[in-house]
């Protein structure tokens, strides 16, 4: 059975089986030094050929480090071995056997975990060849070309920095877990097809082939599923929620992101707060970094603004280190701001932020609308913003007048929100949530400044994919079967 290459210290004097891809050969006059590479870490392997004495044909003692007599056979398989390793090249995929043995002294490598230990290689089985690949794995790859990266991101996702982040990347996200399991929340996985909706940028449509002329939406959020499980009665939901917006990219933003996002029935904000705050310490100390402050500081964002000129900054008393964490709580968001476009009011976060309770008599009554605040809380840390959420509304009346207030008419608010606000009516507990970003919490644990570092297949600053190229054409049959037709630039 294979063994893992971080398992082989811990192995000395026992015959393994290791498989890898080469990362490094030297070859040093007829020893031969290759260091193997697995998901685990780094072994280096020596191959030597195997003495015979002349005068009675039996095997003479060799160590990785014995001199080579001149003039000196081979054993037939060991000479197949030899003749093989002498072929190898980097990034060729091998499996290996032999027995784990100490380095000399003078021969450890203190850089590695395995640098006191190496393998005599005893078979030696090529499973695959490979052409030199047009990146390099070494070295952390920044200096490369994005748009090369992308294109063969299945190489570059094989530098130690990489593989690193992506480990770190499920090391969060089984911590999120832990952390939700056993504070009695029960994870729900939502619909991918739904309804085209406003939750603050643009959607991604999908055509539909049973019903012509009309569009599923990729999701922006769960936020209407999550809120319709409170009314279904799982009271605390979570989900590790795939979300996707058709919005301008920078480095701490995609097309796709994914978020740790939760709701929580008869819940206050400060309920969703202390939550999401016990969350994030579990998750960063355990992933070894300090946080500055606890509990962690809260601002209005009346008070951010005043002080900061920002409702996103960096508390850090030392800007320049990056394993230190200051998180605090930015909180009474607007309810309304002006669309930049119309100068209409529209909603400061989305359509479902509940007013602060001593608000909603003015709401309804549609008095001082802009001075409104909102049950609305971002978390931000070290100038980031890792987290939103709020209370929600839960009174149809207060929905439908906050859709009103937005220039939605009757018939619009039933049609793009009936589902919604009729469930309202069938008894909704009392509920808030928030959706803690996966990307930009790792981004920061990692100590990268783009999150495409941390996400396996990201999307370049251009908005192509990863390897496949996409946005890409499609055949005409296709469009014909979705009753679409491509309309070019200067056709009516």
């Amino acid at each position: 059975m294979r063994t893992l290459i971080k398992e082989t210290p811990e192995l000395v004097g026992k015959e393994v089986e290791l498989a890898g891809w080469v990362d490094v050969r030297r070859d040093h006059g007829k020893i031969i030094f290759i260091d193997l590479r697995d998901r685990s870490g780094i072994m280096q392997l020596v191959f030597t050929p195997h003495q015979v004495s002349k005068e009675t044909g039996a095997d003479l003692p060799s160590t990785s480090f014995a001199k080579i007599k001149p003039g000196a056979g081979f054993t037939p398989a060991s000479k197949g071995i030899y003749e093989n390793a002498q072929k190898l090249r980097g990034e060729w995929v091998i499996k290996v056997k032999g027995t784990v043995k100490a380095r000399p002294k003078s021969m450890e490598n203190p850089n590695i975990p395995t640098g006191k230990v190496e393998m005599e290689a005893a078979s030696l089985e090529i499973l695959s060849e490979a052409v030199t690949p047009p990146i390099a794995t070494s070295g952390d790859g920044l200096d490369i070309n994005e748009e090369i990266r992308m294109q063969y991101r299945y190489i570059d996702l094989r530098r130690e920095r990489m593989q690193k982040n992506m480990w770190l990347r499920h090391k969060v996200r089984q911590l999120a877990r832990e952390y939700l399991d056993k504070n009695g929340f029960i994870e729900i996985e939502t619909p991918t097809l739904t309804k085209s909706s406003p939750e603050g940028a643009r959607d991604f449509l999908v055509p539909s082939r049973l019903q012509p002329g009309k569009f599923y939406a990729l999701p922006q959020a769960p936020q209407q599923y999550k809120q319709l499980l409170m009314i279904s009665g799982f009271e605390r939901y979570y989900q590790i929620a795939h979300c996707l917006r058709d919005e301008d990219l920078r480095g701490d933003r995609q097309f796709e992101h994914t978020q740790i996002d939760l709701e929580m029935a008869f819940a206050a904000e400060k309920d969703v707060r202390d939550t999401v705050e016990g969350m994030m310490i579990h998750i960063v100390e355990l992933c070894g970094k300090k946080i500055q402050d606890k509990p962690f500081p809260v601002f209005t964002h009346e008070e951010a603004m005043k002080k900061f000129g920002a409702d996103k900054f960096d508390l850090r008393k030392d800007k320049n280190d990056p394993n230190t964490f200051a998180f605090a709580w930015v909180i009474d968001f607007p309810l309304f701001e002006k669309d930049k476009e119309t100068g209409k009011l529209t909603f400061a976060h989305n359509p479902f932020s509940a007013p602060k309770k001593e608000h909603v008599r003015d709401l309804l009554a549609e008095k001082d609308l802009e001075t409104l605040r909102a049950q609305q809380y971002d978390l931000v840390c070290n100038g980031c913003e890792v987290a939103s959420g709020g209370g929600r509304i839960s009174d149809p009346k207060v929905q439908r007048k906050v859709f009103e207030i937005m220039g939605l008419t009757k018939e619009q608010t039933e049609e793009r929100f009936g589902h919604l606000i009729h469930a309202y009516e069938y008894g909704a507990p009392p509920h808030a949530g928030a959706a803690p970003g996966l990307d930009r919490l790792v981004m920061l644990l990692a100590n990268e400044k783009n999150i495409r570092e941390v996400i396996a297949f990201p999307i370049n600053a251009n908005g192509n994919t990863s390897v496949m190229s996409a946005p890409s054409e499609v055949d005409e049959k296709q469009l014909a079967e979705l009753h679409l037709k491509i309309q070019k630039d200067g056709e009516s």
